[in-house]
């Protein structure tokens, strides 16, 4: 179904005119400069996120609630996986020994790369979305085959080894930060198989869906610098992440059968419930693990 924001030209036209003016302005001042401190990803992480809830709140308001709903429950998935994202990349810089001054650069050219590749899938998917019904049960099979693999191996899968084995093994000599550019952007891709149809199942809006992609990725580069060291203490996250997979591939064969559509509003909140749910529980673990060690 095109809605009003699809068929809105000087929408799209006002949102990659901002989101190219912030790359700009970010890549001269921001989380792109080659000497990263804790307190500038601070600072450009807040920027970000600040930034993506405005567009919501100024989408609920132009485009209505469900419009403005499903962005925000797309959003939220996407940061949730980029957190995920974070620490594929701090495994692959680590693994190619890729210089600290040189990390930004490649995560900005890296994610760029994916939100390209990403709009192409975003548009393809939302179009067979909606040409062909029948292709909501492949999705949702996807969706539960990639919830149902998180949570039986507990999230212990070292992708970003094996992406930069593939990559050495392709083309070795390679500089790092090279290397390091090219696994960047193949782990995003693989990413995007699972985000792209858990966001689809969401909306089949286009606008909303690159938006929150947009928003979520272009913040990556900041939130990498921020939690890089702290991803891996969030135990249960990946599980959450599994869980939510699951769900969102319940909601589309729950569509299919009954004809209705799960309640935005329903979708937000139980995204936002397992997320909270799963990292307050790692950060409980954490903290009996602390008081264990030390007493």
């Amino acid at each position: 179904m095109t809605t009003i924001v699809d068929a809105a030209p000087l929408a799209w036209a006002g949102l990659l005119a901002f989101l190219a003016a912030m790359i700009v302005v970010d890549l001269k001042v921001g989380s792109a400069q080659r000497h990263m401190t804790v307190r500038t990803a601070a600072t450009w992480s807040g920027v970000w996120v600040a930034l993506a809830v405005l567009f919501g709140a100024g989408l609920w308001l132009v485009a209505g609630g469900d419009a403005g709903g499903a962005y925000f429950s797309g959003y939220v998935m996407e940061k949730a996986l980029s957190l995920d994202n974070v620490f594929v990349f701090t495994l692959i810089f680590a693994a190619l020994a890729v210089p600290r001054d040189e990390q930004p650069r490649v995560l900005l050219w890296g994610i760029l790369i994916a939100l390209a590749l990403r709009t192409a899938f975003i548009f393809a998917g939302a179009q067979a979305l909606e040409t062909y019904s029948w292709v909501a049960w492949p999705f949702a099979a996807l969706l539960a085959w990639t919830g149902w693999r998180i949570l039986r191996s507990g999230g212990d899968e070292d992708e970003g080894v094996k992406i930069v084995d593939r990559v050495r093994r392709r083309w070795p000599g390679m500089k790092p930060a090279v290397a390091a550019l090219l696994a960047v952007a193949m782990a995003d891709v693989l990413f995007a198989v699972d985000s792209v149809p858990a966001i689809l199942a969401i909306t089949t809006d286009t606008f909303v869906v690159f938006a929150a992609n947009a928003f979520a990725l272009l913040g990556l580069r900041a939130l990498f610098f921020l939690v890089a060291g702290a991803v891996a203490r969030f135990a249960y996250l990946q599980l959450g992440l599994g869980v939510l997979l699951v769900g969102i591939a319940g909601k589309l064969v729950y569509g299919e059968l009954s004809g209705e559509k799960v309640p935005t509003a329903l979708t937000l909140g139980a995204i936002a419930g397992v997320l909270s749910l799963s990292i307050g529980a790692s950060v409980l673990k954490e903290r009996r693990q602390l008081a264990t060690a030390t007493t």
